[in-house]
């Protein structure tokens, strides 16, 4: 079994959440993933985490690395964008869109929504992930920063038109 060790009791901010903590704790999530580095993104999740992602149901962080693992091998030169759509208490729901390419070279923007469930110490516990690809030219893609958080000036989705 794989050891995960900078694991923190807590992952801040924690629920209850408010318009401003639920902002960041998107950005956060956002910032993980446009890292690329499953370990570090299944911190985030508690140890017994369960996830529906598009038909593929995933449960705890040892499947969690191994999904993102599978992921990023598939969907190269990945950059994500998150946006807070609702919260409520210790949920949150967020739409997002991301933009990649096959090993052939063919582009692609996957939009969709996520619902999140949080526990006390701010892990999320549940994740359901809705997810679109639709194919794009090179020419039309949107996320040209350099690979890895994305610019605190770069337009989010609503700025973008998505």
């Amino acid at each position: 079994m794989r050891t995960f060790g900078s694991e923190q009791k807590t992952r801040p901010p924690l629920p209850p959440f408010t318009r401003e903590t639920a902002i960041q704790k998107v950005r956060l999530a956002e910032d993980a993933w446009n890292s690329r580095d499953p370990e570090k993104v299944a911190l985030a999740y508690s140890v017994d985490s369960r996830w529906r992602n598009r038909a593929e149901f995933v449960n705890g962080r040892p499947e969690i690395v191994t999904f993102l693992t599978r992921k990023w091998a598939k969907e190269l030169d990945y950059r994500l964008i998150k946006e807070l759509w609702a919260f409520e208490g210790h949920l949150i729901a967020v739409r997002f869109a991301y933009e990649w390419h096959d090993d052939s070279g063919h582009w692609y923007r996957s939009y969709g929504n996520e619902n999140w469930e949080f526990d006390a110490d701010g892990l999320m516990r549940l994740r359901l992930a809705s997810i679109n690809d639709l194919p794009i030219r090179e020419s039309d893609r949107r996320y040209r920063w350099p690979l890895g958080r994305r610019p605190d000036g770069h337009p989010g989705l609503t700025d973008l038109g998505f």
